[in-house]
């Protein structure tokens, strides 16, 4: 299996947000010149304080909002059709009267393709380990439990690009380890490229091949720093030299952003 590698050679980004500029109604203005390209099969993290925009980032990828200024570019010119970016928001978003299956299903059913759609929910289910539990109900899985039911739905769509908006905050660190091993083993062995939110330095350095730091409100880009350690990535790697080295150089990067703020 081929492990992407931070190292590897340059490529043509599969989307680019080019001086966006984000107006909200309220008078709000949550992103001023915010550039970035996310390249295709990486892992990049968005990193900030709450507030800066990060999550205004990804609606704007995905469609659901479109930018007051600015340009967004995609490789084929024209954004994806709706079923190639998946979207695993902050909460699960159950339908609670739903089974796990019924809510997986769901994105599928709405793109008219229910009929035939029986073995990709069955093979999203098994890649997030809910295989025994495709016929309980939300209220009978743990927080856990819930994210991975979120992320096999965004994934039962068969996205290139997968959006993250801070799916494992709200988890115990336990839990939350666990899903981050399992999210970069769905990684690797389906070549997704991922843009993940995340408050956590932590989270951030042992997940990504590059993080972002964003300045607080309106955000921007301040800094990219490439995490060049080889995957996969486990236990050593969190007690490692080197993973310490990368998370004391993202805090202070982070540091000096909040410090230099108007």
């Amino acid at each position: 299996m081929k492990i992407p590698a931070a190292s590897s050679a340059p490529r043509n980004p599969i989307v680019t947000l080019r001086g966006v500029c984000k107006l909200f109604d309220t008078g709000v203005v949550a992103l001023d010149g915010l550039t970035l390209d996310v390249r295709p099969g990486e892992f990049v993290s968005l990193l900030g304080p709450s507030g800066c925009g990060k999550s205004t980032v990804l609606r704007l990828i995905a469609g659901l909002t479109q930018p007051t200024r600015g340009q967004i570019e995609w490789l084929q010119r024209t954004q994806p059709a709706g079923h190639a970016v998946g979207f695993v928001f902050q909460e699960p978003t159950l339908m609670p009267w739903a089974t796990v299956r019924a809510n997986v299903i769901l994105p599928l059913k709405l793109q008219g393709l229910a009929a035939t759609a029986q073995p990709r929910v069955e093979a999203a289910l098994a890649r997030v380990g809910l295989t025994a539990f495709a016929d309980s109900y939300p209220r009978e899985l743990s927080g856990g439990m819930k994210m991975r039911a979120s992320i096999a739905r965004a994934l039962v769509t068969e996205p290139g690009l997968l959006l993250m908006d801070e799916p494992f905050a709200a988890l115990d660190e336990i839990t939350r380890f666990r899903l981050n091993n399992d999210l970069l083993a769905l990684w690797q062995s389906l070549g997704k490229t991922v843009v993940f939110v995340t408050h956590s330095v932590f989270e951030s350095v042992y997940l990504s091949q590059r993080v972002l730091v964003m300045t607080p409100r309106p955000g921007r880009i301040c800094n990219e720093l490439s995490i060049d350690a080889p995957y996969p990535r486990d236990e050593r790697f969190r007690t490692s030299g080197t993973y310490v080295e990368y998370c004391r150089q993202v805090s202070e990067t982070l540091s000096r952003a909040l410090a230099e703020a108007p």
